[in-house]
């Protein structure tokens, strides 16, 4: 297939030129501020981004999931941080396997309630690890609340003779639904958290928030302290980096799901073939699950299984057995949710499929 038109729908594109321009755009910035771009694949899950992004000059790879971390191998990736809480005994050959083919494999202790689940694990791995902890600074999910809880993790890593504490992390999520005229302020605040936190343990170890939404602000605001960012969607955005968080141009985007019109039961409604098994049930803050990439006044509202529900302003415009590309609200589950992607020339030509090598590697 060479031609858009040879596509069945519902189908995930990718306008290389976009992907290339934001690939190379962040890393220039990381390599003007002298921060390390670890990327979290967890948004692409594709060996051919992931091994362009080391070409670009990251030095290592951030994955969710072993699964995802043993996906990414045969990039030639030396250097990988799980950012997750491991647990789970069973796991212990699978982390082995992976430090035994690594010259770094960084794992995430997330609270002292973690730490006494990691230690039995890590001491069963029996191999040296490298620890990141993770630093709460507003999201609520993972992270230690309390400064002084760094101090008594960092005290019991230091009795253990095969792992090495190695940094500090932090996941600011809740920056999507903040005022982004407040982020430098919000940045701010954040460098400064995490500074204390380290600066109360060791100031020689590393800092690596990580986020797509903050990325380029903790890079202005860096001035030495930050190590590293650990960005995902960055790669190929979508609504929650366009209109939520309005770090991206819309012209950036380089994710589409192309759709096609199945349905008009009212002048008011359109249905295309693709619901939330392919956009997921994600929407964003207006209740959005996509909208039309070519800059019409269409939006899908709603979301079945394999139906998707059409309004807008420019739906008169709108036929049965049109085919029309989306700009999906949360790109990371969309992505997790195909088998594969379709990469596109800047004149329309599918270049090549590839296939979505850590989908599903949610283990």
């Amino acid at each position: 297939m060479t031609r858009l038109d040879d596509l069945a729908t519902p189908s995930i594109l990718i306008h290389e030129d976009r992907l290339e321009r934001n690939l190379r755009n962040l890393q220039q910035a990381c390599d003007a501020a002298g921060v390390a771009l670890r990327p979290h694949i967890k948004t692409h899950k594709l060996v051919p981004i992931a091994r362009r992004q080391l070409e670009l000059g990251a030095p290592g790879l951030t994955c969710a999931k072993i699964g995802e971390a043993e996906a990414m191998l045969v990039t030639g990736v030396r250097e990988i941080f799980i950012a997750h809480s491991l647990v789970d005994l069973r796991q212990a050959p699978r982390i082995a396997a992976l430090a035994d083919q690594l010259d770094e494999l960084r794992l995430a202790v997330t609270s002292e309630a973690h730490l006494e689940a990691f230690l039995p694990l890590i001491r069963q791995v029996n191999r040296p690890v490298a620890v990141m902890i993770a630093v709460d600074t507003g999201l609520h999910r993972e992270g230690i609340r309390e400064d002084s809880a760094a101090e008594r993790i960092a005290q019991r890593l230091a009795e253990e003779p095969l792992v090495k504490l190695a940094g500090l992390y932090s996941h600011e999520g809740q920056f999507y639904g903040a005022d982004h005229h407040q982020r430098s302020t919000e940045v701010a605040a954040l460098l400064d958290h995490l500074d204390r936190v380290r600066n109360a343990i060791d100031p020689a170890l590393a800092i690596w928030p990580g986020c797509s939404v903050s990325a380029r602000a903790v890079l202005k605001a860096s001035a030495g302290r930050v190590q590293a960012v650990r960005p995902g969607a960055y790669v190929f955005g979508d609504l929650s980096l366009t209109e939520n968080a309005n770090v991206m141009p819309w012209d950036d985007v380089a994710l589409h799901v192309l759709a096609t019109v199945v349905d008009k039961p009212t002048a008011e409604l359109a249905l295309i073939d693709a619901g939330s098994k392919t956009f997921s049930s994600d929407k964003t803050a207006a209740d959005i699950a996509a909208r039309a990439a070519d800059g019409r006044q269409l939006e899908v509202f709603a979301v079945n299984e394999e139906h998707g529900y059409l309004r807008g302003k420019d739906l008169a415009s709108v036929k049965v057995g049109d085919r029309i590309a989306f700009v999906p609200a949360h790109v990371c589950t969309v992505v997790n949710l195909t088998n594969l992607v379709h990469v596109m020339t800047p004149d329309q030509t599918l270049r090549t499929t590839w296939p979505v090598d850590a989908r599903g590697k949610n283990q």
